[in-house]
Order: C-alpha cells, then structure tokens, then sequence
C-alpha cells in the first residue's frame, strides 16, 4: 500500500483561468510526523519522505507521476507555448563551433550542428584543412542523455581518454579512443566523479581520481567520501591500477593530480572538502621510479591554480595574501613561504584565470564583472592588453609553452559567439569563425548599473532589452542571480535569454556577493553566517528595477538555479510581495539537511552547518522549506519549481519537499507547479531536445502569470 502518496485532489483556482476553464487541483502530498532535535530546537519534517530516491521508491515515484500530470495539464492550456517552442527551436538552429585547442601539431574542436542534442568532437590537420569527425556522443544513446564529460588527449595526440555521463549523472565512466584507429579500446574505468584525466609524457597511461564503488541502490544519494588517486596503465584493467595518494585519515578532502608539461612532476591537488578549493599541494618527481609525494604548501588556507613550471620552479595563480589573486612562483628547493616570489601582483580588479602559453601569462580580469586580459612575460614583465572587440566575456587562451598561438571565444548578451585566434608574439587578434544567429543585434541594448543593497554595498546589474524601452513599469522583466562559490555572472550569448528579449521581455543579471566578482572579500561577504547578503542583494535588484519604473512587482519574475535556486527559493519567502513569478531550478531547499547527500558536503564552506549552532540558527533563518513550514499559509507569487529525477549533485528530494509545502501553505490565487524531467541530472549534458522543451515551458509559464501578449519572432 502506497500509504505516503494519497491520490485524493484538492481544487485549486489559478489565477487568469476563467470559469468556463478547467481548474487545476493539487495532489494532496501525505504528510509525515517526522521531527528532528538541532541543539535544543525542533524542528518539523513533514515531508521527509520525499527525499527517498525515486529510482527505488513506488510512493516517490507515484508522487513525481501526479505532480508532472498538473504542470503539464496547466502549461498545455497556454495558447503560446507552441509558438514560443517553435520560435526557439528556429533560433537554436545554428552552427555553434567551439574555440580550438591544438595537441601534437593538430587542432580540436567541438561542432553542434544546431539542433543536435550533443556536440561532437572533430580534428583538422591545419586550420584551413577539412575537418574529421573524431567522436559523436550522439550516437551513444537514442535520446541523446549520455553526454561527454571530460576528455584529455596525449601529448602526441595518439589516445584520447573521455568521460561518458548517463542521464545528467555527475557518475562518470571513463574510457580511451584510439584516434589513429578511430575506436573505442577495452579500458574502462568506473566510479569517476569530479575528476579530469592526465597522461604522463609517454601517452603510456594516465593520472585519474575515484570514489570507493558505493552500496547497493546508495549510487545517487550517499555522501561522496575517501576520494584517492590512481594510475590507470594503458591496455589493463582497472582492477590493476595503481594508487598513488589518499587520504584516509581525512575521508573527505579531494584528491586530484595532474601531470607538468614537461611530464617530469606530478602536482597533487588536496581539497578541503569544500567547493572553496583551498588546497594543500604536494608533488611527485616522475623521473625517480622511488619518490614518494612531497608537500609543497600544507595546510588549507589559501587557493592555488597550477600553471606550470621551469624546472623545480612552480608556477600558481593564488590568493595567499591576495584576496584578489596573484601569480607567485615556489622553488621546490626552497620552499617556506618567505621564499616564495611574486611574479604578477594583486591588482584593482580580480584575477580570474590564467594561462601560460607561448612562455607568457595571458591573465584575464574582471572589471566590474566584465572581461579585460592582460600579457605578461614568465618574470613579470608587462607585455600589453589584449583588445576585445566589446564589453563581454572572454574565454578559451589554452596552449603550450611552446606554442606561438591560441585561440579564445568571446560574446556578450546581444552578440553571439565569435572566435579569435591570437598571435602571441605580435598580440594580433585575428576572427576565424562567427555563429549566425537569426536576429539582428542591433535590435538590442546592454548597459550596467549599479544600486545600493540593504546595507548601502554597491552592486552591479546588467540590463539587456530591446532599444526604445518605455520605463513605465510594464515591462515583464527576469531578474536572473547565483550568489556564491565564488562563482562570476558575467555577459554572455544565450539563445533563450535572446527570445526572452525578443518577446519584449527585460533582462536584469545581478552580480550578488557571494560570487567572485570582486575577489575572496566580496565571496565571503555572501556566505555562512552573511548569508542572507545575498538575498539582500537580490531583493534590492527587483526594488531597484521597479523604482526605475523597468516593471511592477506583477510583472517581474526571478530565475535561479543551483545555489540560484536557492536564491530565488529564499527570496520568494522572504518578500513574497516583490515578484510576480519565480523560477527556481534544482535548488538547495532544506539547508539543515543539504551535507547529507552526495556533494552536498562540499557546500559547507559556503553555507554552513546544521551541525555548529550559530551556523544552524543562520541557516534556519532563511532555508526556503523550513521558512514555508515556519511562516504558515499564505498568498505566494505564481511559482514553477524545475528539477530531474536523476540529479545527484542536489538531488530532487529538495525540491520535491519545497514544492509540496509550498503547494500546501499557497492560499493566494496564483499556481504553484513542480516540473520534474526525466534522465537529465542537474544540468550539464541534457540534451538539446530537453533544453528547449524546458525553456518553452518556463517562457509559456511567465507569459501566463506575469499576464502579457509576447511578441514571437519579431
């Protein structure tokens, strides 16, 4: 008997449907007696159940069933949702080629035809020859669900060792292509999570990092602890690889490794078990069959980004006594911090990555969150700025020491994708390719601003719309924002962001602390017991557009996935009043609970603990689910919660227990909807076909709630 999941309906009138329509009616969700005891509080759980996996449980499974059966009763009685699919499918259809990256005298790149559910990897001889296909994870699986999750080729090109994703899955399954042949070999290497691949010099074999093989039906739920480091030899079982580094006195720091260019070192990266990444780094001399690791920086205080090295010289990108980043250089031979050299200084703005190639760092910045790069010779010396043709996001600058060209992408909100090749040596940008879009970019406006958050900080918000806006506040706008793990928003193309501009939409990207848009300081501004920061931040963002008279709360919504999710989960409680629709995707709802599953553990750095005291009462503040339960029934803005069975990242049961006490305590007129996918993870990999599917019907949904005529292929 499915005694968790009732099949009784409770009628509910939705807001805009008339009484000649039929009316939407909720599953009424069981409710447990479920409480929990955090340090002298309790605290209920009603909907406990909802966090079983829905692969192994009838009752979760029949819920996920019945709740898809509303939301999509609902969005099929919208009369644009099949010209809003339409419309996208049209402008999806492009060629999108990724930036090349050259490996053994050749160059790689991945290519979409357009409406491909994956793209392929293809390698040309030179940059004018024809292009091969070299490996199309399209033909992996019928619905396009297994998707590419990492790859690394040998020094001289001969193997490729690739990542293979199944239905959104952070699991991964390693494998190696024999490019010359152009075939699968035998190797296969399972139980791969948060890990890349690197040969050593020889292409004899390659550095990779794993978890022990979890219990039974535990695969997608349990805590990802004691990752280690192995070595997979070429042509041999993964029974026979060797481990090389663990740390099972710390079952859960990460372990990662990665081979010098030179493939004389082997740098062994060591996470606190955190998605801050503060790293211990020890090293292995390859040419010594007897060395053991060494440690080079020993405890977790500072980040540190591997860049290369001269010999016994390494090179790192860190914020050791540089919030905003810094290069430094330690030599092995002497190897106290009071030795180590500065090789670039902090600067105003924050250092967001580096490369070396062409023995020179090519250094990109973010200026108020925008993309400015910069050259410097190995010891230093300024060389000159890299010119980009507008106010954007860069990317890509991968190469060798060796090499004397790379190649990066750059786009922006209103300008899609264009690569560059660019000559170290002379710092001459040259186009190579452009996508083509159908839509005329002069249709549209970007521009920054910047306003003051609850406490006065200065934060800034980018704005693209169509040119000739009337500020009268009409405009359906979608206020987009992350917020934390040190993670930057910055400008770049989306297609359905375009067709949210096109249909006559505003959109407002907000730059919230607890991202990296100003170094360490403004990330920890944004975390722990300042968390509520962020959603400060994010509620003055919608105050502010509708001070300027951008739009009205009826007409604003809020998007967010991820720690976004969270974001938009937190301030729909905080200021229901504010918004006229919310949008949030794979979320982190219950923040009391989010350490137990999976990578939730490496979330702690950024949130917190229920188990410390001052971090749970924080915690217990603003965690979306328990804020619903706490505060009582009330009138809520229309909501569509977006999550997949199959994601283990954060996995469903946040969302489902948030969507069902939201659905419980909503007395307003307005929906509140759950759209679960099938085989799609948290993201990364779904397939083409399912991200247009799902952006119609978050574009249909807005179109309904926020009440406005789109303006569909105009």
């Amino acid at each position: 008997m499915r005694w968790l999941f009732a099949c009784t309906l409770t009628a509910f009138v939705l807001l805009g449907v008339t009484a000649e329509e039929k009316t939407l009616k909720y599953p009424d969700t069981k409710k447990g007696d479920q409480t929990d005891e955090y340090h002298g509080t309790r605290v209920a759980d009603p909907y406990r159940w909802l966090e079983d996996d829905v692969r192994t449980s009838k009752d979760v499974a029949a819920w996920v069933e019945a709740e898809n059966k509303v939301t999509n009763a609902f969005l099929e009685t919208i009369p644009e949702r099949e010209a809003i699919k339409k419309r996208i499918t049209e402008l999806w259809n492009y060629e999108k080629i990724s930036a090349p990256f050259k490996v053994g005298g050749r160059y790689f790149f991945f290519k979409n035809d357009g409406l491909q559910n994956q793209s392929a990897m293809f390698v040309q001889d030179a940059l004018d020859a024809e292009p091969k296909l070299l490996l199309d994870p399209n033909t992996w699986s019928k619905d396009g669900t297994v998707a590419l999750a990492g790859m690394a080729l040998t020094d001289d090109a001969k193997f490729l060792a690739y990542g293979t994703a199944d239905a959104g899955s952070d699991w991964n399954t390693w494998k190696v292509f024999d490019v010359a042949a152009g075939k699968t070999v035998a190797d296969e290497l399972k139980w791969v999570k948060f890990s890349g691949a690197s040969w050593t010099l020889d292409g004899k074999g390659f550095y990779y990092s794993r978890f022990p093989e979890p219990k039974k039906d535990a695969a997608f739920q349990s805590l990802n602890e004691n990752q280690a480091l192995y070595f997979h030899t070429l042509g041999t079982p993964q029974s026979d690889d060797k481990l090389v580094y663990e740390r099972p006195d710390n079952p859960k720091w990460t372990v990662g490794g990665s081979v010098t260019e030179d493939g004389k070192f082997l740098i062994i990266s060591v996470g606190d078990g955190t998605t801050s990444r503060k790293a211990r780094v020890a090293y292995q001399d390859l040419t010594d069959p007897k060395s053991k690791p060494v440690d080079l920086v020993a405890n977790h205080e500072n980040k540190f980004n591997f860049l290369g090295n001269d010999g016994g010289v390494f090179y790192f990108q860190t914020d050791y006594k540089a919030p905003k980043y810094q290069i430094v250089a330690i030599d092995t031979a002497k190897p106290e911090p009071k030795d180590w050299k500065t090789i670039v200084p902090e600067a105003n703005e924050v250092l967001d990555s580096t490369d070396l190639v062409g023995n020179r760092f090519i250094c990109s910045y973010l200026k108020d969150a925008k993309t400015a790069v910069k050259v410097y010779e190995v010891d230093g010396k300024f060389v000159r700025d890299v010119a980009l043709p507008g106010i954007g996001t860069a990317s890509g600058f991968s190469g060798k020491r060796t090499d004397t060209e790379t190649f990066y992408s750059f786009s922006s909100f209103d300008s899609p994708t264009r690569i560059y090749r660019y000559d170290v040596p002379t710092g001459e940008s040259k186009l190579i390719r452009q996508a083509k879009v159908k839509f005329n970019p002069d249709d549209y406006e970007v521009k920054q601003v910047f306003y003051a958050s609850k406490d006065g900080t200065k934060v800034p918000m980018f704005l693209a719309h169509k040119k000739g806006l009337k500020l009268d506040g009409s405009n359906p706008t979608l206020l987009y924002g992350y917020g934390g793990f040190n993670i930057s928003l910055t400008p770049g193309f989306s297609v359905s962001r375009l067709q949210w501009m096109e249909m006559g939409g505003v959109l407002a990207v907000a730059n919230l602390r607890g991202g990296g848009e100003y170094g360490e300081a403004w990330h920890r501004a944004g975390t722990k017991l300042q968390k509520q920061n962020v959603f400060d931040d994010f509620i003055a963002a919608a105050e502010y557009l509708v001070k300027e008279k951008y739009t009205s709360p009826k007409k604003l919504a809020i998007q967010g996935g991820s720690n976004g999710g969270l974001l938009v989960g937190a301030c729909l409680t905080q200021r229901p009043d504010l918004f006229g629709a919310c949008l949030p995707a794979v979320g982190v709802m219950d923040m009391l609970r989010f350490q137990k599953f999976t990578a939730g553990r490496f979330w702690v750095d950024d949130y917190g603990s229920s188990d410390n005291k001052s971090e749970f009462e924080a915690l217990y503040k603003f965690s979306p689910y328990h804020v619903l339960l706490k505060n009582g029934p009330k009138a809520y803005p229309a909501t569509m919660v977006t999550t997949a069975d199959t994601d283990d990242r954060v996995v469903p049961g946040h969302s489902f227990k948030f969507a069902a006490a939201l659905q419980a305590m909503q007395t307003g007129p307005a929906p509140v909807l759950i759209r679960i996918e099938t085989k799609a993870g948290h993201g990364a990999g779904k397939p083409t076909a399912k991200v247009i599917e799902e952006v119609a019907d978050q574009w249909a949904f807005l179109v309904k709630t926020l009440d406005f005529k789109p303006e569909i292929g105009k």
